[in-house]
């Protein structure tokens, strides 16, 4: 195996990775404006994921930068040719981020319930503009022989990229509707749960008529191998969910959008960017390819940083194992200070998009720096660990 073929490896592990993880993170935000029925609901959502957030999008700029490094071609043609959905997908991840952190810091409803929707908003946006972009990459775009993209936006968005696009957004959904399960107790856990049911089957409609179109149209014997397995994962996860064993129902969801992205990524190679007009004007793993000297270099860094990373990213999951509810959010920052002359629609607090959550027995005995400080033992009912930070 060349290098070139272990850098597209590396790239497609990236992605995948990045897809697993941000994909239920991104499946949480939609649930946040489609299954949460309250303020505090959405809180226990966004909780969820709060602490990991950001860590999961490290895997986009890792894969990003792989790309720029390994296949400079390909990088220049893929973001000159998108570069009005992914500016799209940029300003949308910015959005989102802001949203997190910016929702509770001042208690107007108003001012929360903007953020609330930007999360759900910018949530839905990237995973379809995600699912739009790589079934583009898969069919083939418009390439001049210089490798240059000679179309337009209207090119980006027949109905096969399209529906790659509604299937993200299902199966990413249904990926957050089983992690929202496994993470969460009371009545929103279990509306979660059935939830996941009912996405579980649109994505096997959807994502099933997607990947047996990507099979008809480039697939190969290892691709079809992929789609059996994101079947069987799905079918899998469907009867997890069924029989309530909610830490293999995710498991098995994360199953199907690795699956799922392993059947794109093979379809396409050895191609990265197919030519639509002139197969032999496609780039390629080859003449897409950096210097052999680069590659060894990248090679070796990635080999030393890339334990390290996971490591430190499955430590940070372990330490925020514990489900949580609407029984554990910390009272109001502001109620602290009624002075102030704080408000709250719903009685739901507020807090940040860092582990706003108080898994105290008791109330915060003081508030520091307008955020409430927890006392007490942990109070996850179904799990033991560290309590997440105030």
């Amino acid at each position: 195996m060349q290098l070139t073929d272990v850098w597209f490896l590396v790239i497609a592990v990236l992605w995948t990775g990045y897809f697993f993880l941000e994909g239920f993170d991104f499946g949480v935000g939609v649930l946040s404006g489609t299954l949460a029925r309250d303020r505090a609901e959405r809180r226990v959502l966004i909780n969820t994921i709060g602490p990991v957030w950001d860590g999961n999008e490290v895997w986009l700029i890792a894969a990003g930068g792989a790309t720029f490094a390994a296949f400079p071609e390909w990088y220049a043609s893929l973001f000159s040719g998108f570069y009005l959905p992914l500016v799209a997908v940029l300003v949308c991840l910015i959005v989102r981020g802001l949203a997190f952190e910016y929702r509770a810091k001042r208690p107007g409803e108003r001012w929360q319930r903007n953020w609330e929707r930007a999360v759900f908003w910018c949530s839905l946006a990237v995973a379809f503009l995600w699912g739009v972009t790589f079934a583009n990459l898969v069919r083939g775009v418009p390439l001049d022989s210089a490798h240059e993209f000679t179309g337009g936006l209207g090119d980006l968005l027949s109905p096969y990229a399209l529906l790659g696009g509604v299937v993200a957004v299902v199966t990413f959904t249904f990926h957050g509707a089983t992690f929202t399960a496994l993470k969460t107790v009371g009545d929103i856990r279990t509306r979660a749960r059935r939830a996941a049911g009912w996405l579980g089957l649109a994505a096997g409609g959807l994502g099933g008529g997607f990947l047996l179109w990507t099979q008809a149209d480039g697939g190969n014997a290892r691709s079809l191998a992929a789609l059996a397995l994101a079947g069987v994962a799905l079918l899998a996860a469907l009867a997890a969910t069924a029989r309530g064993r909610e830490g293999y129902a995710f498991a098995f969801s994360g199953l199907l959008v690795v699956a799922g992205a392993a059947t794109l990524f093979l379809a396409l190679y050895p191609d990265v960017m197919p030519s639509s007009p002139a197969p032999e004007w496609s780039l390629t793993v080859d003449n897409a390819a950096s210097a052999p000297y680069t590659l060894r270099i990248m090679t070796w860094c990635a080999a030393l940083a890339t334990p390290l990373v996971l490591v430190y990213q499955g430590w940070t999951y372990w330490v925020f194992r514990q489900r949580i509810g609407t029984r554990h959010l910390a009272p109001p920052a502001h109620a602290a200070h009624p002075a102030h002359g704080a408000e709250e629609a719903d009685g739901a607090g507020t807090g940040t998009g860092h582990g706003e959550t108080a898994h105290g027995r008791r109330a915060p005995a003081a508030v520091e720096g307008g955020e409430p400080r927890e006392e007490g033992p942990a109070g996850s009912a179904t799990a033991r660990g560290p309590r997440v930070p105030s």
